[in-house]
């Protein structure tokens, strides 16, 4: 199996993308506007397929803490809020917007830091490479459902928050 299907490997490479995007909203010489733009799109892509289709299928196995799964859902709330509290500032490189970036990066960066050292490493330990392959396809399938119904704008990210 190549590793473009394993789930973890997939979750992954979602976190590092997020992590280039932060370096571009961070940067006055990049378009942060259309950084963010993408950013909100993959964070809420990214939660709601893992949340569909990753979190609980990793639940049904014994090496692999729910309560763990259950912060995972709680954190992605939380990185929710902070995204919406960045897409409302109506000045994008105000202080401001700079404010509510550091917020959001705090958040997702935490989170990310922590999903890969329980939940993931849970999985690559636990689950077989094929299980995995499955949750890849659902998690891409999932994903990409997301992202073409525009999960990232700001309707929808105040839509997500207050429900």
């Amino acid at each position: 199996m190549s590793q473009a299907q394993d789930v973890v490997e997939l979750i992954l490479q979602d976190h590092r993308r997020m992590e280039d995007l932060f370096r571009l909203m961070r940067s006055v010489e990049a378009d942060r506007a259309a950084a963010l733009e993408e950013f909100a799109d993959l964070l809420v892509a990214h939660a709601l397929a893992e949340e569909a289709k990753v979190y609980p299928a990793l639940k049904r196995y014994k090496n692999i803490d729910d309560e763990e799964v259950e912060h995972g859902e709680h954190e992605h709330d939380e990185g929710n809020e902070a995204l919406l509290a960045l897409l409302e500032v109506e000045e994008v490189g105000s202080e401001e917007w700079d404010s509510k970036l550091e917020e959001l990066v705090e958040a997702v960066t935490h989170h990310a830091d922590e999903e890969e050292r329980t939940i993931l490493n849970g999985a690559r330990e636990n689950v077989a490479m094929e299980r995995r392959a499955e949750l890849g396809a659902a998690f891409l399938e999932e994903r990409e459902r997301q992202l073409k119904a525009g999960c990232g704008s700001v309707d929808n990210v105040r839509r997500i928050v207050k429900s």
